[in-house]
């Protein structure tokens, strides 16, 4: 993708791809010289590396809806190219090449020119920088866990407390006959 293209889009809502699993639709925050960021609804901000970019839709006919507010300026990064981007997520959590048979999801170890270094759960994986498509920081599964078990406990305290509140009219009504 031409960088001068992708600056002409910025603060526009787009699909990045046709469709699959890498397709995103999203709001083009900014362009560097190889990568582009992307605010999702779902992902939150993703950087693509311009590279694996089939194409770019803008005001497609289904609507391409986006409702989240945008973020402040200092909560992404701007760096130039994209191996600034990666080295930037050094030993934090990321989710990699999202949505298809090669996303990754792990702790990033190392970058170098060739490759990135990931630790998910008990192997270490190399990816050659050439195949990183995307990448973003993520929140690691027991974090979503530990979320997901929260909300849950409150759903299962609102239901016994339902069933109790809904037990004791019955048990009043059964009194009553």
């Amino acid at each position: 993708m031409n960088r001068n293209l992708l600056i002409s889009l910025v603060d526009k809502v787009v699909r990045v791809d046709r469709g699959g699993p890498e397709s995103r639709i999203g709001k083009l925050l900014t362009a560097g010289e190889d990568h582009f960021v992307l605010l999702t609804e779902k992902d939150g901000i993703v950087y693509y590396k311009t590279q694996h970019i089939k194409s770019i839709t803008v005001n497609s006919r289904d609507g391409m809806e986006f409702k989240v507010d945008d973020p402040e300026d200092d909560s992404y990064l701007l760096p130039t190219n994209f191996k600034t981007v990666v080295s930037n997520f050094l030993h934090q959590w990321v989710k990699v090449n999202r949505g298809g048979p090669e996303m990754l999801e792990g702790i990033m170890e190392e970058v170098t020119d060739d490759y990135i270094t990931i630790f998910s759960k008990d192997e270490i994986i190399r990816l050659a920088m050439y195949h990183v498509r995307n990448i973003s920081l993520g929140t690691s599964k027991k974090e979503e866990e530990n979320k997901n078990e929260g909300n849950n406990e409150t759903t299962n305290n609102n239901t016994t407390n339902n069933n109790s509140v809904n037990n004791k009219g019955r048990n009043a009504r059964n009194r009553k006959r």
